[in-house]
């Protein structure tokens, strides 16, 4: 895979009002950060536990009005109280990830440097559209406190992507096949219908890559939702429509093989074996080299 090996680790996950869809509390046992999933209609329940008072780094999570994810971080004392103005003045967010630190040891100027520090990560991710209207200023910040800061929210992306949350994760691809390939992660192609579209395999589905080429129309038999799926990317700015091509001039994640190949041809498609790698090699030969 094309990923450092990460320690393993453990996760403790408690649900202080004993409902899965409540609050919930996240961190990892043999660290000091602590990460509140907040519903957006349950935060005056979090405004009444004592974590609310601490300083904080915040993420607010909901949908732009293009329907992509969307993301607004932020820093405060009190986190709280801030929460609350951002229920009044913020329409798109419906739930909060609030992290703080289990010895209520953060200052302004960590949470200051973090917020800098995860935008910048969201930024090159790609994966939210930011609501931040500014990206805030780089503090200035002695060389120590930095390097815990960067420590605190390495265990908050943790937090964040085990919550559902991967807003400072980039997409990670990797190697499929036999344990003699190279360790590069193979470039997949999908050749239907006239298309030339590439792809990387990933952690998360199939990734395909700005530049890939489909097609304007669709076919009659493809689904209600997935001709309303290549719309939006249109609308996203995720694809263009250049006379009879689909081109896509962003990167774009797909959950599965299938999905991504529908999307670029406008028609259904078995994707594990219409994406094959330039020597022939089908997504499904890939995946039962890796198996065997």
């Amino acid at each position: 895979m094309l990923r450092d090996a990460p320690l393993p680790q453990t996760i403790q996950i408690y649900l202080p009002q004993g409902d899965p869809a409540g609050i919930r509390m996240a961190e990892i046992t043999t660290r000091t950060v602590r990460v509140f999933e907040v519903p957006r209609p349950l935060l005056p329940d979090f405004r009444s536990m004592l974590e609310s008072k601490q300083v904080s780094v915040y993420f607010l999570f909901g949908s732009s009005p293009a329907g992509q994810p969307a993301c607004y971080i932020g820093q405060s004392g009190a986190v709280g109280d801030r929460l609350k103005t951002h229920s009044e003045k913020k329409e798109f967010w419906d739930h909060a990830l609030v992290a703080v630190s289990l010895t209520n040891a953060w200052t302004n100027t960590h949470t200051g440097f973090m917020e800098w520090t995860a935008i910048k990560k969201a930024t090159e991710a790609g994966r939210y559209d930011l609501d931040n209207d500014n990206y805030a200023s780089n503090p200035h910040t002695p060389a120590p406190l930095e390097s815990d800061c960067r420590e605190y929210l390495e265990t908050i992306s943790v937090l964040l992507t085990t919550l559902g949350y991967p807003v400072l994760e980039p997409v990670k691809e990797i190697r499929m096949g036999d344990s003699r390939s190279n360790g590069v992660a193979e470039t997949l192609v999908f050749r239907e219908g006239g298309t030339e579209a590439r792809a990387k395999p990933t952690t998360e589905g199939l990734l395909v890559l700005a530049g890939s080429v489909g097609k304007a129309t669709h076919r009659p038999s493809l689904s209600a939702s997935l001709v309303r799926r290549r719309q939006d990317l249109v609308e996203q700015g995720v694809v263009e429509i250049r006379g009879n091509e689909y081109v896509f001039v962003k990167d774009q994640l797909f959950s599965s093989p299938s999905t991504a190949g529908a999307v670029v041809v406008g028609g259904n498609v078995n994707g594990r074996i219409t994406w094959k790698t330039p020597a022939g090699k089908t997504f499904q030969q890939l995946e039962d080299e890796a198996l065997n």
